[in-house]
Formats: structure tokens, sequence, C-alpha cells
């Protein structure tokens, strides 16, 4: 399937054998009393609470006597521990426990069961926890209110060492977050206890809020509140001291109900209803390392027969709403929508539906973008299960007790490319495999592999261009942050084609209102993006078209013995030389096809000044990148366009078991030679149009000679001469010598144009013309 769940943990296999192996090492012993190891066969109650920062799981479970054990299950070291027992019969609403696991605070309220006393406080229904546990030892009581109540132990990134204080968010169903503030000390050993337990410190963090997400990987705190009728969602980010900052509010066009309240990732949340979770709102944040700002919202379904969704993309400044049909009408929508994050992609897929694999970091186009739907063998092989986006590609299964890493299936998307029929599907699919960056080389020679079978088989886009752009975009975009404005990301503009099963409307969104005015880490990237969206308007995206225009002009100067300053004409041959020395470091084998033998220096014009005109633009708008890392990877980008067109020669002339000498020009060409020219031709259209320089091919051997007039020979009807002469620009081809030749008689002597526009010329007189003039000119 597209999406592949790796399993991190499962509470059957990493948890359970170690719970009946402590009740078995128990009954061996003829103990009893507290501890694991009294569960009897009350294993359906074994449920995660929590994941923490660091990894670790958080899991309760009961015993035949109502008992409430907490235990821990240590993510780096694959083990299990036992943190604290309740004995008393009650039901577990939030757990948490501090980085050094000398803290755990809980939350409980009243099992319910009937006849059962109360085992809380008189007039409370919710018991708020907080419990020294190395060693156990006092616990204190937080709350002891009516309203449920949810906790969060604070990890900060810093060294290993123990804090002396810990920071614990408290969240209200009565609509407010407040942070306290534990110190810690030790005694007797390594004895830790709570310091100023008579008056714990608190601040209020966020109060009148309808919806909150937890990020527990960056520290973050998503909510939203309700001002005049209008969505406004903050966000503060936590530090390693006390201290936090709102970073910014941004307005949203959703509809929720001050009535309601909702919590995302702040642990199991058994006290709603799954089986309503179709019929409220679904609402989460998604954000990555390259400063992306998502907001995925679903409202409330009102139809069986279609269903809406829209993903605000902040950091892009725009929000798309998509109205997916539900292919299977006979089939009601019984389970919610699911939002996942799969760094540069979000997920959106409703159990049995449809999939849909949303580019975050190029949205502009929904052809960028896969959206299956009616497939059973795809859409059928994802959980049906609610499933939890945490931080990251983390992925919670509440049901199952599993934690899974979601990761892009590259080996399915492959096979997925190869099979599908639709221009919109193979243009999605190829980028989203380019995407996952496993084994480029290996994963390269399979795209390449699959455009030599497809050659033809798209008309909405030519696969050449778009895999040299898409995969020399992928090869450096990791390197520095703002690639993805200053790289062509695609050789499509525009794309009018309807998707299958889809529909979109894109609205521009106003942008966050950041609230602090110093950045770092993502919040500087964020910053960015929403600068570039502000101000950099037209695009940024490096294209050729100042190459193309400064190489027609040193070649006209050329031709009219004109000269620019030699300094200027020997600084980009040098360019060129880095580039193709650069390209033959990386590639150590010899190579099947005759490149790179001859110094062609209109090709090596267009090498050098693409190198400087891109290292130029790159330097312009990189603020903060060292100039050599800057050339460094323009040289990277530009070996790699001409080293992807030599891997699909390569791959071409190896497929029809060709050698460098197998052209003649004596003979007929065979099959296999005509399939490998047809190869050539259409890398020759797609580098043509987007201006690309091409590796040099054969010197003027008299072996190589005869390579190149065997190519001439085998040009179709529609290349002859007769062509418009201003399309032709290669210049090793002897054609385009005699048509310069005979342009200029004709400029020469206007009374020649008289033949022009008549059919009855003879192209075949005219080729051999040609050839013959060559001929001569190089004395063979």
């Amino acid at each position: 399937m597209a999406l592949r769940l790796v399993s991190d943990f499962d509470l059957g296999k990493d948890v359970l054998p170690w719970l009946r192996a402590q009740r078995a090492a128990l009954v061996a012993a003829g103990a009893g009393g507290g501890g694991p190891g009294v569960l009897e066969n009350n294993y359906e109650s074994l449920r995660v609470l929590n994941v923490e920062r660091n990894g670790n799981i958080i899991y309760t479970y009961k015993d035949d006597k109502g008992n409430v054990f907490f235990g821990l299950y240590d993510y780096q070291t694959k083990q299990n521990e036992h943190l604290y027992t309740f004995e008393k019969d009650l039901q577990v609403v939030s757990c948490s426990v501090n980085r050094e696991r000398t803290l755990l605070a809980a939350s409980l309220v009243q099992a319910a069961k009937e006849g059962r006393r109360n085992e809380l406080q008189p007039g409370s229904r919710c018991l708020t926890l907080l419990v020294e546990i190395h060693p156990i030892n006092n616990v204190k009581v937080l709350k002891a209110v009516d309203s449920y109540i949810w906790v969060q132990f604070l990890y900060p990134h810093v060294e290993s060492h123990p804090l002396p204080e810990n920071h614990l968010l408290l969240i209200s169903e009565e609509k407010y977050i407040e942070q306290l503030h534990i110190q810690v000390t030790q005694e007797d050993g390594n004895r830790v206890v709570i310091k100023n337990s008579g008056h714990l410190p608190r601040q209020r963090v966020a109060e009148d809020f309808v919806w909150a997400q937890w990020d527990m990987s960056e520290q973050r705190l998503y909510y939203i509140d309700l001002k005049k009728s209008r969505s406004v969602l903050k966000c503060i980010q936590f530090y390693a001291d006390e201290h936090f900052s709102l970073m910014f509010e941004a307005s949203l066009d959703v509809s929720l109900s001050d009535s309601g309240f909702k919590l995302v990732n702040f642990g199991y949340d058994d006290l709603q209803d799954q089986e309503k979770l179709s019929k409220h709102p679904t609402l989460c944040v998604f954000t990555n390392h390259t400063g992306s700002l998502c907001v995925c919202y679903c409202p409330n379904f009102d139809s069986w027969e279609q269903i809406t969704y829209s993903v605000l993309y902040f950091h892009k400044g725009h929000g798309k709403t998509f109205t997916a049909t539900l292919g299977r009408v006979d089939s009601r929508v019984t389970k919610g929508i699911t939002f996942l994050s799969l760094d540069y992609y979000v997920a959106v897929y409703l159990p049995g539906h449809f999939f849909h694999l949303l580019n975050i970091q190029h949205p502009d186009l929904i052809c960028h973008s896969l959206f299956l739907t009616g497939n059973s063998e795809v859409i059928d092989m994802l959980p049906h299960s609610p499933l939890q986006s945490l931080s990251g590609s983390l992925v919670l299964d509440w049901g199952s007790g599993k934690l899974y890493r979601a990761l892009l299936n590259q080996s399915y998307l492959l096979e997925f490319l190869w099979n599908t029929r639709l221009d919109c599907e193979k243009l999605a699919l190829l980028h989203c495999v380019l995407s996952c960056g496993r084994d480029p080389r290996r994963l390269e020679a399979k795209i390449i592999q699959w455009i030599s079978e497809n050659i033809s088989a798209c008309h909405s886009f030519d696969l050449i261009q778009e895999f040299i752009i898409a995969s020399s975009y992928w090869s450096i975009y990791p390197e520095t942050s703002n690639m993805d404005k200053l790289l062509p990301y695609s050789s499509l503009l525009t794309w009018d084609t309807e998707i299958p099963g889809i529909t979109l409307v894109t609205e521009e969104i106003p942008l966050p209102l950041m609230k602090v005015h110093s950045f770092k880490g993502y919040w500087e990237k964020l910053n960015s993006n929403l600068e570039y969206v502000k101000y950099s308007k037209p695009h940024l995206h490096y294209n050729n078209s100042v190459v193309r225009r400064e190489w027609h002009s040193l070649i006209s100067e050329e031709k009219k013995g004109k000269r620019r300053s030699t300094v200027y004409v020997r600084n980009i041959l040098d360019n060129a030389i880095k580039v193709i020395s650069n390209l033959e470091a990386r590639n150590l084998e010899p190579r099947l096809t005759p490149l790179f033998q001859e110094e062609d220096n209109h090709q090596r014009l267009l090498m050098g000044l693409m190198v400087s005109e891109l290292k130029d633009h790159l330097l312009r708008h990189l603020q903060g990148v060292e100039k050599k890392k800057i050339e460094q990877m323009v040289l990277d980008y530009v070996s790699k366009l001409l080293d992807l067109i030599c891997q699909i020669l390569e791959a071409s002339w190896r497929k029809h078991n060709l050698h460098p000498w197998v052209l003649h020009f004596n003979r007929r060409a065979s099959a296999a030679e005509f399939a490998v020219f047809h190869i050539m031709t259409r890398i020759l259209e797609a580098t043509n149009s987007l201006f690309l320089p091409l590796p040099p091919d054969l010197d003027n051997t008299e072996k190589n000679e005869k390579v190149k007039f065997s190519i001439i020979v085998r040009l179709p009807p529609p290349r002859s001469p007769m062509m418009d002469k201003s399309s032709f620009s290669v210049e090793f081809l002897p054609l385009n010598y005699f048509i310069e030749i005979l342009t200029d008689i004709e400029s020469s002597n206007p009374a020649l144009y008289a033949f022009e526009g008549r059919d009855n010329v003879d192209a075949k007189f005219v080729e051999e013309a040609a050839l013959k003039h060559t001929t001569m000119l190089l004395g063979l």
C-alpha cells in the first residue's frame, strides 16, 4: 500500500508477555499483595495512556480486584517498568511521568459501575494526583473537582543531568490550562521528594479555549479560542526553564461551537464515544522542519455521497477545500476522517473510501498530490480503527495499543507508477517516489527504466523534463532551507485537467501574526516563509531565460568576429570544466555511450553560463549561507542535470545491447538503433525547450564523424532541411552548417527568396547536398 506502517510498539507483544512472566514468577514464589504480578485474566483492561517526548510509553491495566496499575515501556532499552499502583477501583483519565521518572501525575474518576461507593473525596468527580515514585512515597492532591483534568509533564531540551524543577501542565474541562512549577530535592541518597509540596506555584497559560493540541516532540501547545464568533488559532512554545511564549495568532474560517471541547494528543480519551467521532469536526495542526504550518479541518458529515475537508497552508498563504466523492454509496461512513503527517506530505484518508496524499511543500498544483478512490486493494489495506498522528511520523492506534512509524512505501509507489494509466497519478507518484530520498541512484535507475517503457504514454507533460527537473531538485533540496522557493520543482506551471473523484477550491488566507521578534530553528524558517509570501512576487524560481539570451548573444558575437572580454569567456568555460570534473568524479565506471570526448565550446558556454547565473541567483536570495557552499551546490546541481541525461542514454544503450560504435551510416538502422535514436531525440526536445545544457558528444575523428553522419541519415521526414530554420540550435549537425551557408547566401541575394514557400523543392536532394558539402569540407 502507499502508506507503510512500521510497528515501533505493540502492547500485545512488548508488554503482555512481560506482565505474564511477572505474574508467573510471583505465583511460583507464593507471593501476594501489590505489584504487577497480581494481574489475573483482566488483560482486556490493558491500554496505552500516553507517549512522552523521549518515546517512553505509559500504559495502565487493572487486576481482578479493580486496582489500577501504571507501567512504562522504555523506548530505548525495550524494557518494562512498574511505576505505581492505586489500590482503588478507578478509571484513568490521564497520566504523565517526568523525564527522570521520579514524579507521576495522574487524573482519575469514579469507575462507571453500579453499586460502587465513591472512592474519591466527597463532592468531587475527578481527582488529580502528584506522586513521588523514586522511591514510592508521598501522594499530593493537585485538584479534586467536578470537571475532568488532563496532565502533561514538559520535557525540555537539556543535558542528561537531573533538573531541579519540573513543570506540569493541567488542562481542565473548564477550558483553562495552567502550568505548575515543582521543585524537587534528593534526600537520603537517591530518594527524590517534592521540595515545595505545601505550595506549588502555578501560572495560567490559556483560557476560554474550545480546542487544544499538544506537540510532544516540539513542546508546543496549539489552541483555539472564539472571539466574537471568530476562531483564532494560537501557539505557545515552552522552553527549558519555566519560560513560555505566545508565538503567533491566526484567524481560522472554521465552524467550532463554544459549547464543544476537544483535545488532541493529550493521551487516550475513552470518555468520548468513538462511534460519534464522525459527527464532530476533526481538526489538527501539522508542522515540519522546513517551516511549514498546515491546519487540516473536516466539518461534520452531512452527506453519505461526498465529504468536504480543508487544508490551510499558512506557510504558502492559501488554503484548499476539497470535495471527494465517496465511491461506495452502499457503505456508510462509520469512522472519522484521519489526517496523518508524513514529512513533506499530509495523508488524508477515510477508511474504505479514499486516500489523498497532499504535497505540502508544493501545494499549488493538484497534480502534485495523489488521490486514490474506489480501489479496494489500496484503500482497504489501511487500518480502519481511529489513528492519531503524534509528532513527526509517529502514529498511534489507540484501539489496539500499537505505535507505528508512518512512511511512504517507496516500493509500492514505484510499482503503482508502472501500472497507472492517468497522467495526474504518474506525475504525483513520480514526485512522491523522489521525495522518499532512499538510495537515489537505484531509484533513478528504476524511474529511467519506466520512462524508456512509457516515453510516449504521457500527454499532459514531458516525462524526461519532469524527471530531470524533479530529481535535480531533490538532490540539492535538503542541503539548505528556502531551496523550494529558488529552484524549479516541476516543468509544469499550470494544470487544468480534472482529477477523477475530487474537486477543489483555492482561496487566499490571512497570514499568521507573529507575536515575537527573535526567531530560531523552526520559527525562523516559518517566519522566512511568511515573509516570502508577503513580499516575494513574482516567484523567485530560477529559470534559464537569462542564460538563453546571453548564450545566443555570445554565439552571435562569435560568428560576427566580435569577442567579449577574454577573462569573462575564460571564467565561463572554467565553470564548465568544473562541472564536468565534478560529474566525472562521481562516476568512476567507464561509460557505455561516447560522451565527454570533445571540447564543444557552445555546450560548454551554455554549461558555464548556467553555473554563473544560478550562482548569482542563489547568492542574491540565500542569506547567511557561505559562498563556497553555494558554489558547490551549484556545481552539484548542474552536474546532476547532465548526469541524469547521461543515465538515460546509458540505460537506453544498455537495454538494447548496443556498444559505443554500433551506429553505421552505410546501412539501414536496426530496430534497437532506431529505439535509441528515438530516446535521443526526446532528450533533445526536453532539454531544448528548457534550454538545459547537453553533455558534449563525439569529437571529430573519422570514426566519430561516421556516427554523426549515421544520425543525420536517420532523421525522420518532419526534420528535413525545409523546417523552420530558427528551430535548429544543435551546432554539431552538419545539416545546420549547410543551412547557415544557404541562409547567408539568401541574405546577400534577396532574389533567391523567390523559391521560398514552393512545394516542388527536392528535400532528398538538399539533404544529400548537405552531406556532400560537409564531407568535402572535412576532406573525407
